[in-house]
């Protein structure tokens, strides 16, 4: 071993929740073999949080509750951001990457919105910004987008990327329960935070989504240019025509090269239930991506947690450790994984993609009605695939339409004619359809 792999790696971490504290505790427990892998010893020197004691620690580390303690220490050459949000973790990463210090980070928010910010003074300092473990947790997506499939013309993805928004699906198909209990139960159990707003309205998938399209694209982060929907007006009922169909709801970040640009959208998502995305249940992430020389390929694990997230935390300290020992002076992989990014790829408007649509219609128990809404649907060039007309004992019953695929824009002026109906007793109910074939 040369005297400079004879040296060890010094890293301090700002933030010791459950990312911080798993990392920590994985170097720890897997010290050894880390070294066997790298060459030297990965070294946590100090560590900042408002909630650590000395005693959650080894008696060897600098403990205070001032991330910028960590990111100005001289003897630091790794900082692991694991305080999450924007205040003061952008400063602190910033900070720390202008002090040439490489950075590890947890934090899709961050990245997402302000990571064309931070890969800028990153490139600055010749350090990296690495941020495997921001998008589904455990499992490697980033290093397959950015390392695995870099010979590929990535043509789409698609992703089950929020476990919480997942389990309360689950739950629904498996139990016939309503959205609103299966959510109370998600927050007992810790999927869910007391405000689940971020899970549950798509805002952590659109997050994921635009780290991911960025690097299968080689665009800009474009997190604003994200199409966002939840999950909260999904019903049993809907579940069960989906079945009756032959799908099941999935909530998806999907990502695809058009030849009008870039779609990137979170969403509720009939997919066939022969679809190995399908089958991916409770809080389980998976992520299937399509390119052009390999086809289709999926990634699938756990989307959280403390092990699964900091085994992909410092897999990247593994990364910029070995890359130190090399001796080189700048990253090896560009940020994104391109080195001259793709500025002529727009984001397509939501109203622009096109799709297949499962439409749910509460109408009168009236004769005629089904014969109005085809009439209107033909009016916008959208036909019709498959209809279910549920005979209950109410006056109102629901009419459950599958269609071929059609522009949204025209889907949009459709609905509205159809809910202007007189006979149409209620706002009607659209899911996206995607069959991820070829």
């Amino acid at each position: 071993m040369n005297s400079e792999s004879a040296k060890s790696i010094k890293v301090g971490i700002c933030g010791f929740g459950t990312v911080g504290g798993g990392s920590y505790n994985l170097l720890q427990a897997n010290g050894e073999e880390i070294t066997r892998r790298v060459g030297c010893v990965i070294d946590v020197v100090r560590i900042a949080s408002r909630s650590i004691t000395s005693g959650d620690v080894d008696s060897t580390v600098n403990i205070s509750n001032d991330p910028f303690d960590v990111v100005n220490d001289p003897e630091v050459d790794i900082v692991i951001e694991t305080i999450g949000g924007f205040d003061p973790a952008f400063e602190v990463v910033r900070q720390a990457l202008a002090n040439g210090k490489h950075v590890v980070t947890a934090n899709k928010a961050l990245v997402a919105e302000r990571g064309n910010e931070l890969f800028a003074v990153a490139q600055e300092n010749a350090v990296t910004l690495a941020f495997e473990s921001s998008v589904a947790g455990g499992i490697p997506i980033i290093k397959a987008l950015r390392e695995g499939l870099s010979a590929n013309k990535i043509d789409w993805l698609a992703g089950i990327i929020n476990g919480t928004g997942n389990f309360i699906l689950t739950e629904m198909a498996e139990k016939q329960r309503q959205f609103a209990d299966v959510l109370i139960e998600a927050q007992q159990l810790g999927y869910a935070e007391a405000d689940p707003t971020f899970d549950v309205e798509g805002i952590d998938a659109a997050h994921k989504l635009t780290i991911m399209a960025a690097i299968a694209f080689g665009i800009p982060l474009q997190f604003d240019k994200t199409y966002t929907e939840g999950i909260s007006r999904i019903t049993p009922q809907d579940i069960g025509f989906a079945k009756q169909l032959g799908y099941r709801v999935k909530h998806l970040g999907i990502a695809r090269r058009t030849d009008n640009g870039v779609e990137m959208r979170v969403h509720p998502t009939l997919i066939p239930r022969k679809r190995l995305l399908a089958s991916v249940d409770g809080v389980g992430n998976a992520v299937l991506v399509h390119g052009n020389a390999v086809g289709s390929t999926l990634y699938n694990g756990p989307g959280a947690g403390a092990d699964a997230t900091a085994s992909s935390v410092i897999a990247d300290v593994i990364d910029i450790a070995r890359q130190k020992l090399a001796g080189l002076s700048k990253p090896l992989l560009p940020a994104l994984g391109y080195l001259s990014m793709h500025d002529d790829l727009e984001v397509v408007s939501i109203e622009e993609i096109e799709t297949e649509y499962y439409l749910r219609i509460p109408v009168n128990d009236v004769v005629g009605v089904l014969a109005k809404i085809s009439s209107i649907l033909q009016g916008f060039d959208i036909s019709i695939d498959a209809v279910i007309q549920k005979e209950l004992d109410s006056m109102t019953v629901p009419i459950v339409i599958l269609t071929h695929k059609a522009l949204e824009k025209k889907l949009n002026l459709a609905i509205a004619a159809i809910e202007a109906l007189e006979d149409v007793s209620g706002e009607v109910m659209r899911i996206r359809v995607e069959t991820f074939a070829g």
